[in-house]
C-alpha cells in the first residue's frame, strides 16, 4: 500500500504492509530490519505502541477511522512506550524523520492505496494519478 497526506499533498511511504493477525501485531517491527524511506507499517485496531527490543527510532502516527490524524509522536525512541490515544482506529509506524520531512500534522488526512508507487516516478506524479481512497478500517 502507499500512505499519503491529501491535506499536504505528499506520500508518506510507498510500501506499507499490515498487521494482519494477532501474531503481526504481537512481533511489530520487534523482528523486522530497520525501516527505510518509503516504508511504514500499519496496525488496525490499536491504541498505542512500545518499542521494546527494538533497536531504532521511529515515528508514529495515530489515525482515526476515517484517517484524520489524532496525534504524532516523533522520533520514539528505542525501549520506550508511546502515548496512549482511546479514540485512535490505527496507527502507522513510519522511519524516523517522516513526520518532520513531510510537515505532517494533527489534523492531516491519510489516505491508503493498495499498489505500490512505481519506482520510475516522483511523489507529485504519484500523487496526482493515484486512486487514492479513504482509509477505512472495520470496527
Amino acid at each position: 500500500m502507499i500512505a499519503a497526506n491529501i491535506t499536504k499533498h505528499t506520500v508518506l511511504a510507498q510500501k506499507v504492509w499490515a498487521a494482519r493477525d494477532f501474531r503481526e501485531r504481537i512481533e511489530g517491527l520487534i523482528v523486522h530490519k530497520p525501516l527505510e524511506r518509503g516504508e511504514g507499517f500499519l496496525i488496525p485496531h490499536c491504541k498505542g505502541i512500545h518499542t521494546f527490543a527494538m533497536s531504532y527510532t521511529i515515528d508514529v502516527i495515530y489515525l482515526d477511522s476515517n484517517g484524520k490524524i489524532l496525534a504524532l509522536k516523533n522520533k520514539l525512541t528505542p525501549n520506550s512506550i508511546g502515548p496512549i490515544h482511546f479514540k485512535t482506529n490505527a496507527v502507522l509506524e513510519l522511519p524516523s524523520g517522516v513526520i518532520d520531512e513531510t510537515k505532517t500534522e494533527r489534523g492531516d488526512v491519510i489516505v491508503l492505496s493498495g499498489a505500490e508507487k512505481p519506482r520510475d516516478q516522483d511523489q507529485e506524479t504519484v500523487f496526482a494519478h493515484m486512486p487514492f481512497h479513504l482509509l477505512k478500517i472495520p470496527a
